[in-house]
């Protein structure tokens, strides 16, 4: 719970600040630890808007979480403690409320004498990705602290960077599929009847080409409402089937990774993902089994997350991971399962992942140009297309009754 307070701090100033706890009395003794004098105190309730949400917690963004590792990870490196590199970034974080009420949090229970991932499990602010807290708690206890949070900011960093490259580089097919559905869209419900009332009185049989375009822009010009709301209800159930059906996520992921070039783009991406996590939990110290979960865990995708999570069951029982995952239903890359047959066996499974990241992150980038390249001119040829065949559909009657 959020308990809002008012009182006056040991050096004599007033504050009003927010404070999680789980009880009343709870807030009441961390305000006496922090040596605030209170004058009143009470639970922050949710706004009447707030209920539209599922959840409370800050789902924190890669970006934002990569700046703070990287910048406890200057300030330990400098010799100051994680209470004063806490302390001194909250500063920064004024204006954005839930993040330096998470680093106020975490601060406080690390004045109760817990540890930092103590502190950071039991905060309920923020929402933590549960390989960042492994990595922590294993760093912690190795005393890599500051290495480990460096080495998961330049991870966060990388993910966003390639996050926003993809976005900005599907912007514009995505744009042009947009504009392109309008514009068929306008011209087959709004165009096309009227010019249809031309034919009407010309008393010959029209082409099939201009039939069949009349067609169906009286379907469209009748029912582009309907249209329009199955559509929406498509994606909206899509959503929710995505959300809470695991078996219809299952198949939709499945679907992906069989595409053409598209499944092999997703496959790629989502084994580096697995990679360079893997790679940063060994290298942390985090046992190999416990790797396994923790970086399959933040895949995306079902059908490997379910594939890898098998795996570890069976590295459990004694078998390498390498032999599990070829004995899976599905079939990974060979060059993958090879690379990490061979880190197994040299024990070099650490520097193997991280250059399997390499290779596949690069990889992906020169597919992604090379899709994009073929997709633009494949856009405007459909678009040139569509809108050609149905304005050649109208002229043509039009042309043969002026040759009569």
């Amino acid at each position: 719970m959020i308990f809002a307070y008012k009182g006056i701090d040991a050096a004599g100033k007033k504050v009003s600040d927010k404070l999680e706890a789980a009880s009343l009395e709870e807030a009441k003794s961390k305000l006496k630890a922090q040596k605030i004098i209170y004058k009143s105190i009470k639970e922050e309730l949710p706004s009447v808007f707030s209920g539209i949400h599922f959840t409370r917690r800050y789902r924190i963004s890669p970006n934002e979480l990569s700046q703070l590792s990287r910048e406890l990870a200057m300030y330990i490196r400098s010799g100051i403690s994680i209470v004063g590199a806490l302390k001194i970034i909250q500063n920064q974080y004024m204006h954005k409320k839930k993040i330096y009420l998470f680093l106020k949090t975490v601060s406080t229970y690390l004045d109760e004498g817990k540890n930092f991932y103590a502190a950071l499990e039991e905060q309920k602010i923020v929402i933590l990705p549960e390989f960042f807290k492994q990595s922590i708690k294993v760093s912690e206890s190795g005393g890599i602290l500051d290495q480990v949070l460096l080495e998961l900011s330049r991870f966060l960093k990388e993910q966003d960077r390639i996050a926003k490259e993809i976005k900005s580089a599907f912007a514009y097919p995505t744009f042009m599929i947009v504009i392109s559905l309008f514009m068929v869209g306008f011209m087959l419900a709004f165009v096309v009847p009227q010019i249809t009332g031309i034919f009407e009185g010309m008393g010959q049989e029209l082409p099939a080409s201009t039939r069949f375009v009349i067609a169906l822009g009286d379907f469209f010009n009748d029912h582009y409402m309907i249209i329009f709301a199955l559509f929406v209800l498509f994606i909206a159930a899509h959503s929710l089937l995505m959300h809470y059906a695991p078996k219809y996520r299952y198949a939709v992921h499945r679907l992906v990774l069989g595409m053409p070039l598209f499944g092999e783009i997703a496959l790629k991406s989502e084994l580096a993902r697995f990679a360079y996590v893997g790679s940063l939990l060994v290298r942390s110290g985090v046992p190999f089994v416990q790797t396994i979960n923790l970086a399959a865990n933040i895949l995306n995708n079902s059908v490997l997350k379910s594939l890898f999570l098998e795996a570890s069951a069976k590295v459990v029982e004694g078998k390498r991971l390498s032999i599990a995952l070829n004995e899976s239903a599905y079939d990974l890359d060979q060059s993958f399962l090879q690379a990490i047959a061979v880190g197994e066996e040299t024990s070099q499974i650490e520097p193997v992942l991280i250059n399997i990241s390499e290779l596949y992150f690069e990889d992906n980038r020169d597919k992604i140009s090379v899709l994009l390249s073929l997709l633009e001119p494949a856009l405007m040829l459909f678009v040139g297309g569509t809108i050609g065949f149905i304005v050649a559909a109208m002229l043509l009657p039009i042309f043969s009754m002026s040759i009569q």
